[in-house]
């Protein structure tokens, strides 16, 4: 019997030993329990389990609701509570850390497919830009033309085309280019359309005259005469009304994102 009674106390005094715990039963138990935990850790420890709590406080939490007043503040407060009650400051930093490499790994498997996805629109990019090319703008000019009534005057695009694609094109889409030789910063860049009366067959030459709208930028800008005037396609539509050759323009953006994944994910 005595063997018993001193088997009993050395239990409870081992477990008196050990590392405190939180307790949630109540939000003062709640407070005092945190601090007796943080109490006996070392300054960079105590940083780690105040970052480790939250961590854990706000896990699963749905901001959207919140903010929609689905979610109760208390009901929070509750679920913090339960969740972290008994635990003790290597349990949390366990669980944090848990929580860290799983999320870690979930942000892994997003980026590894972001980017084949951007890897996948820049080849489709680059093989719609070498499609694109055999629809040559031979010859490229913009003036503007005086109106004999009217504020403004209008502004002319002509240009010459060759389609050399192979297809049918019934609209073309072009980023056109106002610069200056020996200027750093163009006058305008601005994208323009043409829907083709009839399209342009494949090997086929066309002429165009276009008249942008007086008050849209081609109206506003003011070069001086001897401006070059640049044309680049950026799209063809084909016979059908769709986009030939596909995959989208790969942006400055696009780059960008994909070069901080792959700095970041190198595999």
């Amino acid at each position: 019997m005595r063997r018993i009674v001193a088997i009993t106390v050395l239990a409870a005094a081992l477990s008196g030993c050990g590392e405190p715990k939180i307790d949630g039963s109540s939000d003062q138990a709640f407070k005092e329990s945190i601090a007796k935990v943080s109490k006996g850790l070392t300054e960079d420890q105590r940083a780690k389990f105040k970052s480790d709590m939250m961590l854990l406080a706000f896990q699963g939490v749905d901001f959207g609701k919140v903010l929609q007043g689905k979610a109760k503040p208390e009901d929070m407060s509750e679920n913090m509570k339960s969740g972290l009650d008994g635990m003790t400051a290597s349990q949390v930093s366990a669980k944090a850390d848990q929580v860290r490499k799983e999320r870690e790994e979930k942000e892994r498997i997003q980026a590894v497919s972001e980017i084949a996805d951007l890897q996948r629109k820049k080849a489709q990019s680059d093989t719609a830009k070498t499609s694109l090319m055999k629809f040559s703008v031979e010859k490229s000019r913009f003036y503007k033309q005086k109106q004999e009534y009217g504020f403004r005057d209008q502004p002319v695009i002509e240009m010459t085309v060759v389609n050399g694609t192979g297809e049918p094109v019934s609209h073309a889409y072009f980023k056109g280019t106002i610069s200056s030789p020996g200027r750093s910063v163009p006058w305008l860049i601005a994208e323009f359309n043409y829907s083709i009366s009839g399209g342009i067959e494949p090997g086929e030459k066309k002429e165009w005259r276009l008249a942008p709208n007086q008050f849209s930028d081609w109206g506003k800008v003011d070069a001086p005469k001897d401006a070059l005037f640049t044309v680049e396609v950026v799209r063809l539509d084909g016979a059908d009304g769709k986009p030939l050759f596909g995959g989208g323009e790969f942006t400055e953006r696009d780059a960008a994102r994909l070069a901080s994944l792959r700095e970041k994910y190198p595999d």
